[in-house]
């Protein structure tokens, strides 16, 4: 498939929102474009930041939206269709309350699960069937409202761990490309909710 990779981190524009947990998948993507020596500049159609990269040798572009999450399907679907690339070879990167901090789920297609970005996606380019790194954000505490969980910063004790988490997903976004799902989930897939 001559198709090259989009690998897009979900999150919310502006400074206010950058180190929330609703942004992790645009935190974690920023961490793979630094580790491959690329700068994330404004793309002319895309409505997103965007690096032309190589992991292993394949083509890759690395986005992150500048739109709202729930806006994120209208960027998404731009760049899949400037770049030409395939939905199978499109990555989404995104929090996922139904999992633990720090754990990581890779899997290819499904629902939206209520992820506002995830909803957003389908409606713009018409299918699920892409390729998920789901990264833990964990529940929230008794009875908070989960959306005003998503939009806070990490608690300092995350925060500690969140560099080495941020390297694990950018480990399991470069294993999907080179080594593919299945081989890529059975690594990933058991990082169980603490950093190592």
């Amino acid at each position: 498939m001559d198709s090259p990779w989009l690998v897009v981190g979900l999150g919310n524009p502006g400074p206010e929102y950058s180190s929330t947990r609703h942004n992790v998948g645009a935190m974690a993507v920023a961490t793979l474009a630094s580790r491959l020596n690329e700068r994330l500049t404004a793309h002319k159609r895309g409505r997103s930041d965007v690096a032309e990269a190589r992991i292993s040798q394949q083509r890759s572009v690395l986005a992150i939206p500048r739109s709202f999450m729930n806006e994120s399907g209208g960027p998404v679907s731009a760049l899949l269709d400037f770049y030409k690339v395939d939905p199978a070879h499109l990555i989404v990167v995104h929090d996922e309350l139904d999992i633990g901090f720090a754990a990581l789920r890779v899997k290819f297609g499904g629902g939206d699960g209520g992820h506002n970005g995830l909803k957003s996606i389908r409606r713009s380019i018409g299918t699920g069937e892409y390729l998920r790194v789901r990264v833990g954000i964990g529940r929230p505490p008794g009875r908070q409202d989960p959306a005003d969980f998503v939009l806070r910063a990490f608690g300092p004790e995350e925060r500690k761990e969140l560099p080495v988490v941020l390297e694990q997903v950018a480990d399991a976004i470069e294993s999907l490309v080179v080594a593919g799902l299945e081989r890529t989930q059975n690594v990933y897939n058991s990082i169980d909710g603490k950093a190592t």
